[in-house]
């Protein structure tokens, strides 16, 4: 089964020469899918408040329905344990989104990590360098956190 889903990811992660709009759309939301489960693994409690946060924020931020999001999670959870650093994926969103989508990227990281009302430093932390890696400045990084322990809707 790990094989099958690596090479899912080979298939929709790795850029090809004749892809159109839509494959790279594509990889960019299985890449920030993989973000949203990195924050929440991050503290080594997957909570069901968090998965259902991720669940929450794949449907909000892509436009998928219940099944669409589930595999997409699964999917990215699988990847998220594989990968050895974040690059993989912070590369797949400097390439397919805009400086708007990297910050609400980045809120929906914070929402996700104060899902079950605790922030836990390493949560935080990968948040933090995320948005470095995909050059969100510092400010960005704030206002999203503020808006989002105000309880701001997106």
């Amino acid at each position: 089964m790990l094989d099958s889903i690596k090479s899912f990811f080979r298939r929709h992660m790795a850029p090809g020469a004749d892809e159109g709009p839509e494959a790279a759309a594509q990889r960019g939301r299985l890449a920030a899918a993989a973000l949203l489960v990195e924050v929440v693994r991050s503290d080594s409690e997957f909570s069901e408040a968090e998965r259902e946060a991720v669940l929450s924020a794949a449907r909000r931020k892509f436009g998928l329905d219940e099944s669409e999001s589930r595999q997409l999670i699964e999917l990215a959870e699988a990847e998220a344990a594989e990968a050895h650093d974040l690059y993989q994926f912070t590369s797949q969103i400097n390439a397919s989104f805009t400086a708007e989508q990297k910050a609400r990227l980045i809120e929906e990281l914070w929402r996700v990590a104060y899902s079950d009302d605790v922030l836990h430093r390493y949560e935080e932390h990968v948040i933090r360098k995320v948005a470095d890696l995909i050059h969100v400045s510092h400010s960005t990084f704030i206002a999203a956190k503020l808006r989002v322990q105000a309880g701001q809707p997106d």
